[in-house]
């Protein structure tokens, strides 16, 4: 996904924002993720003249942002995951509640 959006990005003279504008994005979007939780979710319906978006889709342009910050960065997104699963596996391993397993 990473390659994708770079070579997406790397069509335009203007290529990826400063880390301050990618943060600012990046809240604008999980902004519109969180309106959108709330219609279907919660207590707040949609407006009748309100476009309907999907959480879908809210949640691949986070993923977009989030794609477009790490190589603004040069951070490889699959190494950076590897490693947060392992910090989950050792460190918090013990700390939730696992299911039974059934044979």
């Amino acid at each position: 996904m990473q390659d994708i959006v770079d070579r997406y990005i790397g069509q335009f003279k203007e290529g990826y924002f400063s880390p301050l504008a990618m943060m600012a994005r990046l809240s604008e979007e999980v902004g519109e993720l969180a309106r959108e939780i709330n219609h279907y979710y919660g207590e707040k319906p949609k407006k009748k003249d309100e476009e309907e978006k999907t959480i879908d889709m809210e949640l691949a342009d986070c993923m977009f942002i989030l794609i477009c910050f790490a190589n603004s960065l040069g951070v490889n997104l699959e190494e950076a995951f590897h490693a947060m699963m392992h910090k989950f596996n050792t460190r918090d391993k013990d700390r939730w509640t696992r299911k039974e397993e059934t044979e």
